[in-house]
């Protein structure tokens, strides 16, 4: 990501690359240590996004979003708002209505056996006007991780997956209706999408 964006040009086509990590938790610009509870032998990764700390894992599907906003012409905080505006339309697509935003604490939640909690993380970098990271949705995981640390530095965030919500979808299905949905609020700019395991 960081190698593409050094190199882009003014016609470098901007790209969506969907992944699906092997346990990590990374550490945002603002991540502080107090956030890390019991990391057990999880790897720690420091990363140069905004934000916290987060875990990544299997059954999770990370769209890193390599766009020119100069290009396009999205400030940083439409860019955040039309992010968390697919992945909203995405979950309205596999039935979860009340996915919703929160002022002030970037991601999208849901409301999961009365109390709020995370299905969806944002983490970004912008460099020379382009950007890259993403979202990263909740598909079908083991959620125990997140209770090794204060998610996106809040003690005690419940976090949530589709499939404890009660919608069992491919896992690859949802990373690419994840995609579709971004590239909708994008105005279709991306021209690469594909899935790395």
């Amino acid at each position: 990501m960081q190698d593409y964006t050094e190199m882009r040009t003014a016609e470098s086509p901007d790209h969506i690359w969907l992944v699906e990590h092997m346990p990590v938790y990374t550490l945002g610009q603002a991540a502080r240590p107090e956030h890390l509870l019991n990391v057990g032998d999880i790897p720690v990764v420091q990363t140069d996004r905004g934000g916290q700390v987060t875990y990544h894992g299997p059954g999770q599907a990370v769209a890193y979003c390599l766009m020119d906003l100069r290009r396009a012409r999205i400030f940083v905080k439409e860019y955040v708002f039309r992010l968390e505006q697919a992945v909203i339309d995405t979950l309205a697509g596999f039935g979860v209505r009340d996915a919703r935003r929160k002022p002030g604490a970037p991601g999208v939640y849901v409301t999961h056996q009365g109390d709020e909690a995370k299905i969806a993380a944002l983490g970004l970098k912008i460099r020379n006007g382009c950007s890259y990271h993403g979202a990263a949705l909740n598909v079908d995981m083991d959620l125990q991780p997140f209770l090794g640390i204060n998610p996106c530095g809040y003690a005690g965030l419940r976090t949530v997956d589709l499939a404890t919500l009660g919608v069992h979808v491919d896992f690859e299905h949802a990373g690419q209706a994840l995609a579709a949905q971004i590239d909708h609020q994008l105005g279709h700019r991306a021209t690469g999408q594909g899935f790395s395991r």
